[in-house]
């Protein structure tokens, strides 16, 4: 029993050196290096439009998720740019490093070897609320929360994912919308996958 005790010990300890010589030869963000989409350098901590990229997460609007504050999401316009958005990801979504020495965040890292794919892979979760003006003309609060997951490519026969498949390789597994004067209450069960646990897609 203590043999079994003592080599499955030793294994977890050379499972974290590895990991942690794959990370070493790693870029982070308070080294200074890593740059966003305009290039400008990432800091540690929430910068001024809400993403938190050493933390995994984003707390502002839509508006400024595109970092850009400028009344629009990404080119577009409406009512719901100002709503309040949180989005948290998993380290193979968008992770913390620059392993390939791009001077960005690596995405589809694996954390063992230090390789990125280049995609998002694992999931995202955004949970969104705000308010709109309805057909009566009056203004009505939603909320909505939602959890994606990549899943890959559709396959040349059936698709499992067809009914919840979005961008291509990605799936949403749950969502939840609340919404009374819109008619929306809670789970929306057509879209609950089985499993819905986020730590499943997770590699």
């Amino acid at each position: 029993m203590k043999k079994k005790l003592l080599l499955g010990l030793m294994t977890l300890v050379l499972c974290v050196i590895s990991v942690s010589v794959a990370q070493a030869q790693c870029a982070k963000i308070k080294d200074g290096t890593i740059t966003d989409s305009a290039n400008n350098s990432l800091t540690l901590g929430s910068d001024q439009f809400g993403y938190n990229y050493q933390a995994h997460m984003f707390n502002g609007t839509y508006d400024s998720s595109d970092r850009t504050i400028d009344g629009m999401y990404f080119g577009s316009s409406g009512d719901y740019v100002d709503d309040k958005l949180i989005m948290k990801w998993s380290d193979e979504w968008l992770s913390n490093l620059d392993c390939n020495g791009d001077h960005k965040l690596d995405r589809g890292l694996n954390a063992k070897t230090g390789v990125s794919t280049g995609q998002s892979m694992g999931w995202l979760t955004n949970q969104v609320e705000g308010d709109y003006f309805g057909t009566d003309g009056d203004s009505h609060h939603y909320t909505y929360f939602v959890k994606i997951v990549f899943v890959g490519p559709a396959p040349s026969g059936t698709d499992p994912w067809a009914a919840t498949r979005i961008w291509g390789t990605f799936a949403t597994i749950e969502e939840v919308y609340n919404d009374p004067f819109g008619g929306y209450h809670g789970v929306d069960r057509s879209r609950l996958a089985k499993p819905a646990g986020l730590g499943f897609y997770t590699k």
